[in-house]
């Protein structure tokens, strides 16, 4: 019962937001129309303001993908990782999750691909994916479209979030699947 009102919840939820700005807006005898437009010529320039940003990510993380750096690094740590129950397939996505939420998605359908679905490797890096973010592209993206060049604080605590993110779903993975 729970599920199929969950279920016409978020069927009707977007069409239902929709139709009530849309009356709201001609109640109040807003001119939609050119309101959107003025909210269309923003977002464009935006975009166009954080091409160099998204390029620079999507250039980075394609170098350290085909440098081999990141698999270069698994082997090394792989001793440590092993020790701490951390399956060495699940180190890409540690460092490319910060750095991309599409490249570490790519990375996570690869675990979950090449070790199935019910392995500890795909559990962890599936929790893994839903407790970090891409501290990067959010650094570069929002900064970048209002304009802020120091993010050298924002920097150091999103990275010590993907962190702690990181630790706490090796935890949590440690005490329900292992």
């Amino acid at each position: 019962m729970i599920t199929k009102l969950l279920n016409l919840i978020s069927l009707w939820a977007l069409p239902f937001i929709l139709v009530f700005v849309l009356t709201y807006g001609l109640a109040k005898k807003v001119p939609l129309y050119e309101e959107f437009t003025v909210g269309a010529k923003d977002g464009f320039r935006i975009a166009v303001k954080i091409i160099p940003y998204l390029v620079a990510i999507i250039v980075g993380i394609s170098m350290l993908r085909a440098s081999g750096a990141i698999d270069m690094l698994a082997s090394i740590l792989n001793p440590l990782l092993t020790k701490c129950n951390i399956p060495a397939d699940t180190l890409p996505l540690m460092i490319v999750r910060s750095l991309s939420g599409s490249g570490a998605l790519g990375i996570f359908s690869d675990i979950a691909n090449n070790l199935g679905p019910d392995s500890y490797a795909t559990k962890l890096a599936a929790v893994m994916v839903g407790s970090s973010e891409t501290t990067f592209y959010v650094l570069a993206v929002y900064f970048g479209a209002v304009g802020i060049s120091k993010i050298r604080y924002a920097l150091i605590v999103g990275l010590l979030a993907d962190l702690i993110g990181i630790i706490a779903a090796v935890s949590v993975c440690n005490l329900m699947f292992s």
